[in-house]
């Protein structure tokens, strides 16, 4: 604007009447001194500019961050609002309890009396279940005791019957220790004939042998075992099959151990199991002579460990 006045002034002038040069260059010197002007007027416009700009940025900013103070302010008093409530419910609270605490008092005292009570019941019952365990603990170990006792006199019962059936070892007699309890197998070719139940005289030898040792062992109980191999019999013999063979050759055993009057005969037991408990396979003649024997079985008494057991339980 101020551009277009200093211009119009200087064509009114140059249109007029001719002026000096001294005039001329006054006039021209101003114009300069407009120009000038005019371009720092420019420049501050363009700052102005700038800072107007940056002043609604801050403007902005300010406004936002009012916004948030005023959320943040009303969350504020709502949250005031809500414990200035509970502030209140706190004192209503406190002045209920103060108003019957003497009756407060008097239920806790009694509910403490009650809670005493019941922990000094449960004091009695822990100290009584307490002394239960001891006693199991203790009877546990004295079955443990027991049980090593019984298999140490097991052991020794198996040297002992290894040692008096010395001589037989080689002939289908074997001895041994397992699950407990020892074991005396006798193959047929020892006791019987094939087909019979009467006991040869090498082999009777062999069961007065175990019938001694037995009989210096009164508390063991003798299970004695006939067992065959798969072959068949004629229905029009005297063997019905082998389970009658094997119970009559079972129940041979148990005759001549019956002998023996310092065995108890209460403690004797025959049973046939045929051909349906076999050592070996009966595809072969060597498996079928494994599987014609006689076990017999010594168990030792368990009547206490099981009297211990039912204490304990």
């Amino acid at each position: 604007m101020i551009k277009k006045i200093s211009l119009g002034l200087l064509i009114m002038a140059l249109s007029t009447s001719c002026v000096s040069k001294k005039i001329y260059n006054d006039l021209e010197n101003k114009f300069t001194d407009l120009k000038k002007e005019n371009r720092s007027l420019a420049d501050e416009n363009s700052e102005l500019l700038k800072a107007k700009n940056e002043l609604e940025q801050d403007q902005d900013a300010l406004k936002n961050d009012f916004a948030k103070l005023k959320l943040e302010r009303d969350k504020w008093l709502a949250d005031y609002g809500a414990l200035n409530n509970k502030m209140d419910l706190l004192n209503e609270s406190y002045k209920a309890l103060e108003k019957n605490s003497n009756e407060a008092l008097q239920t806790n005292m009694s509910k403490n009396r009650d809670l005493l009570s019941q922990l000094d019941a449960k004091g009695k019952a822990l100290a009584i279940e307490q002394e239960r365990l001891n006693k199991s603990s203790q009877r546990l170990q004295e079955m443990e005791t027991l049980i090593a006792a019984k298999e140490a006199a097991m052991k020794k019962l198996k040297e002992t019957l290894s040692k008096a059936l010395n001589s037989f070892e080689g002939k289908g007699l074997t001895v041994e220790q397992k699950n407990g309890k020892v074991y005396v197998s006798m193959e047929n070719k020892l006791l019987f004939n094939s087909g019979s139940w009467s006991v040869g005289s090498e082999g009777k030898k062999a069961v007065v042998e175990v019938g001694k040792v037995l009989g210096d062992n009164p508390d063991i109980s003798v299970l004695i075992e006939g067992h065959t191999d798969d072959d068949g019999f004629s229905s029009s013999g005297p063997i019905a099959n082998n389970w009658d063979l094997s119970t009559k050759r079972a129940t041979a055993i148990v005759a001549i151990l019956s002998e023996n009057k310092a065995i108890n005969k209460q403690n004797l037991t025959a049973a046939g199991r045929g051909e349906f408990s076999p050592l070996a396979s009966n595809s072969t003649a060597e498996g079928k002579a494994k599987n014609r024997r006689i076990e017999i079985i010594l168990t030792p008494r368990l009547d206490e460990i099981a009297e211990m057991l039912n204490e304990i339980n």
